[in-house]
């Protein structure tokens, strides 16, 4: 059976559920997980570029939206942005020097004190600042789009399971942007 036939009959039978009131039947056969699934692949089809002006605002094209978050979470999330492959919290610290210069681009009212002070909390594994700037932009970016849009442009969980090279498994708990770098637009 060619595959157009087959979305022929899936439309039909998904058609004659829905009319016939049973959408219960319909969940049933399609399941929860397939229908989660079908909704991010939705999203992922409504998914606006994402575009950093020179002055580091940030815009939704398509939604003709700016997301607006402070200086400090927009360079956290330019460091995401730049590291693809994800970064580990516990390791944030490798990273001050690159924040740093991110930070002091898109500023530029705060004293190089003020600056070595917010990065020093955020890349301090003992407190919890870098959660709450994290926190501050996935509540920014939602108030611009709906929940399953939203989970690729959030710094969220990312693990990769590592084998060590003896019978141990363990887990390399990164956060990551999804977002898809070619919907990353800079000025």
């Amino acid at each position: 059976m060619a595959t157009d036939e087959i979305v022929t009959q899936i439309r039909t039978l998904t058609e004659s559920l829905h009319r016939a009131g049973r959408d219960d039947l319909l969940l049933e056969a399609i399941t929860v997980p397939v229908l989660q699934h079908l909704n991010i692949v939705a999203a992922r089809e409504r998914l606006s570029p994402l575009v950093i002006t020179s002055n580091y605002r940030f815009l939704l094209r398509k939604y003709d939206k700016e997301v607006e978050m402070s200086p400090i979470n927009k360079a956290l999330y330019l460091l995401f942005l730049n590291h693809e492959e994800g970064i580990n919290f516990k390791c944030l610290a490798d990273y001050r020097e690159e924040l740093t210069d991110l930070y002091r681009k898109v500023t530029n009212r705060v004293s190089d004190d003020t600056i070595s002070d917010t990065i020093g909390r955020l890349v301090n594994p003992l407190d919890n600042s870098i959660n709450e700037k994290c926190a501050r932009i996935k509540a920014a970016f939602a108030k611009c789009m709906d929940e399953y849009q939203l989970r690729y442009y959030v710094i969220t969980k990312h693990s990769v399971r590592e084998i060590a090279g003896t019978s141990r498994i363990w887990f390399d708990r990164k956060k990551v942007i999804t977002l898809p770098r070619e919907l990353v637009e800079y000025e």
